[in-house]
């Protein structure tokens, strides 16, 4: 099927979708209200044009409305060029103009929290307070970090579970809850994961299940419905990883109506992120498919 033919019929067949035209060319969704979870627009679905400089952080907000029609948004603190709070200010007047809420965001590059070189992982910990201190004055509830680390898999637990408990009792000061995604190694093991989290044992700990993201090294991957399962019990947020679609609309690698049904068994009636990660589709393309199927699979839920 071609992007135009596919797209054009994605569209057409967007249960829960109300379309105004805003502009000629423009079309905003109006995302449904009527689901049992709220929807939010991650901005790794968006990497390319920001990486191009097609985007800048300061737009994402209004672009995530104006264009989709999303009232939450998900940041990447790779997209910030501060963290100082002049720079989280003007981002919060941004958002709040365009009626959008501020979720979390998601942090890479400060460093490993599983590093068994103590000095190494308490610097790493500290680069991530500044994070904190944005999230809560962006009216975030939470920070996704990773619980990445070199060693057996008892030692990175250990390490990471002393980490991620100072990240909380910072967290917990400012109402900002740390969340941990499946994203490689040992973290993509749901056991594992659990086990760290159980560990922490405060209730500002929590999981970021994510719905692709469970290679654990090399091709070897962890069971992806057996991991979210196991991860739901202490989700804070949840991400609806896509890459590619058949011709009926469905994520080709992943059962997104056996997915939804887990989360909602689990009980969860959070944030479901929209996460497009694929190539098939443009961005823009990839997040109106993605949204698409996860308004439909969360309609079919049982």
């Amino acid at each position: 099927m071609k992007r135009r033919t596919f797209l054009k019929n994605s569209v057409a067949g967007a249960a829960g979708l109300a379309f105004t035209a805003t502009m000629p060319g423009i079309l905003r969704a109006s995302v449904s209200q009527d689901l049992w979870f709220k929807i939010s627009l991650a901005e790794w679905s968006l990497h390319r044009k920001l990486f191009a400089g097609e985007l800048i952080n300061m737009q994402f907000p209004a672009y995530a409305r104006d264009n989709f029609g999303f009232t939450a948004v998900e940041y990447v603190n790779q997209f910030f060029p501060s963290v100082k709070d002049q720079y989280i200010n003007r981002l919060k007047s941004r958002a709040e103009d365009a009626g959008v809420k501020s979720v979390l965001i998601m942090i890479d590059g400060e460093g490993d929290l599983g590093d068994l070189y103590t000095p190494k992982r308490l610097r790493s910990v500290e680069r991530h307070y500044p994070w904190i201190d944005a999230a809560s004055l962006l009216g975030c509830h939470a920070i996704r970090v990773n619980a990445r680390g070199q060693g057996s898999a008892e030692q990175v637990a250990e390490a990471a579970t002393d980490s991620l408990r100072l990240l909380c009792e910072y967290g917990k000061q400012r109402d900002i809850s740390v969340i941990v995604e499946n994203h490689g190694g040992y973290s993509s093991i749901g056991t594992w994961l659990t086990g760290v989290i159980g560990n922490v044992g405060m209730s500002n700990c929590g999981t970021l299940p994510d719905f692709g993201n469970f290679r654990i090294e090399g091709n070897k991957e962890y069971d992806k419905y057996k991991g979210v399962r196991e991860l739901m019990q202490y989700a804070k947020g949840v991400s609806a990883k896509s890459h590619s679609f058949d011709s009926n609309g469905n994520e080709e690698n992943i059962d997104y109506y056996k997915m939804i049904n887990i989360v909602k068994k689990a009980g969860y009636t959070g944030y479901i992120d929209v996460e497009y990660e694929g190539t098939q589709l443009s961005e823009d393309e990839g997040i109106k498919a993605t949204l698409d199927l996860l308004i439909k699979a969360g309609k079919a839920a049982e």
